[in-house]
């Protein structure tokens, strides 16, 4: 077996923190390791990521193969881009000065979009705490409303059975209606009459009423395993019929933000670019496949280069 980079997780429950580690292909994926690289923190926006470039270069170079979500995290930090100039170097394509200067250019170009999408998050979050705020505002005022609206139903149903005990207790007083005598009844003599046969009513048959058939309920699935979704967002998604990781694969990212957007401004932040895939990968049971591909998404989102 080869020797693989790989992840090995570390952290709380629902907050995850990985190792990127050189291990032997055979060993269990938290056991031993032959060397750390460095360390991957989902749980920060965006996701932080901490790697000696020049190590996991030198393992590449031996022949160390990553898995597909360290193979992510290794583009996304330059170490791909480095190989590939070094490969341009070895061939006589460029000097070593002159792939120095790409990557160092290349190196400063991502950190600026690193510092701007850092920026934006704290923009979006402050958005976020405020629409919060606003919110829990206007809960207290309708339940301040609705605290004064019963206790006036109270008073009113107080008041109602008051007047009604005091009505009960006043005497009434009737004066009884005289009462006169019937008149003897006088007998009449019926007159005889005639027989009449019995008229026959043929009765249809009744209609034999067809079976109903039974529909077998559909079970929901937990749409929350998909990354991105939370409790809102899933009780969004079952009022507007999608109840299954099959039904949710089965849309397109254009008519889940319409379904968001339906249910309200503040889920219109969210990108529901990935679910779609997620969800299919979850309707095939393709758990580890999609634990690793959730464990570089940002939010739901593919992270940007």
């Amino acid at each position: 077996m080869p020797v693989k980079m790989r992840l090995q997780r570390h952290g709380k429950k629902r907050k995850p923190f990985y190792h990127i580690v050189i291990a032997d292909g055979r060993a269990p994926r938290d056991g031993k390791f032959i060397e750390k690289l460095g360390t991957y923190n989902p749980n920060t926006v965006p996701a932080e990521i901490i790697i000696d470039r020049e190590s996991a270069l030198s393992w590449l170079h031996k022949g160390a193969q990553p898995t597909h979500t360290v193979r992510a995290i290794l583009r996304f930090t330059g170490v791909l881009y480095k190989k590939h100039l070094m490969r341009g170097v070895a061939k006589g394509a460029m000097t070593e000065e002159k792939a120095e200067e790409l990557f160092d250019q290349w190196l400063k170009e991502k950190l600026d979009k690193l510092a701007a999408r850092k920026e934006g998050a704290d923009d979006s979050v402050a958005k976020a705490r405020a629409t919060q705020e606003d919110a829990e505002r206007q809960m207290r005022l309708e339940r301040s409303g609705a605290a004064a609206a019963e206790e006036a139903a109270k008073l009113a149903e107080e008041e109602a059975a008051k007047a009604a005990e005091e009505a009960a207790a006043a005497p009434a007083v009737e004066e009884a209606a005289p009462v006169e005598e019937a008149p003897a009844p006088v007998e009449e003599t019926p007159a005889p009459v005639a027989e009449e046969a019995p008229a026959v009513v043929a009765e249809a048959p009744a209609e034999e009423a067809a079976p109903a058939v039974e529909e077998t309920p559909v079970t929901p699935d937990d749409l929350k395993k998909i990354e991105g979704i939370g409790p809102k967002i899933a009780e969004a998604l079952n009022a507007a019929g999608v109840n299954t990781f099959a039904d949710l694969a089965g849309k397109t990212p254009e008519e889940l933000k319409e379904i968001l957007s339906a249910a309200g401004d503040k889920f219109n932040s969210h990108d529901p670019g990935t679910w779609p895939k997620q969800a299919q990968m979850a309707a095939d049971g393709k758990w580890d496949e999609l634990k690793e591909w959730q464990d570089i998404l940002d939010g739901g989102k593919e992270p940007t280069a």
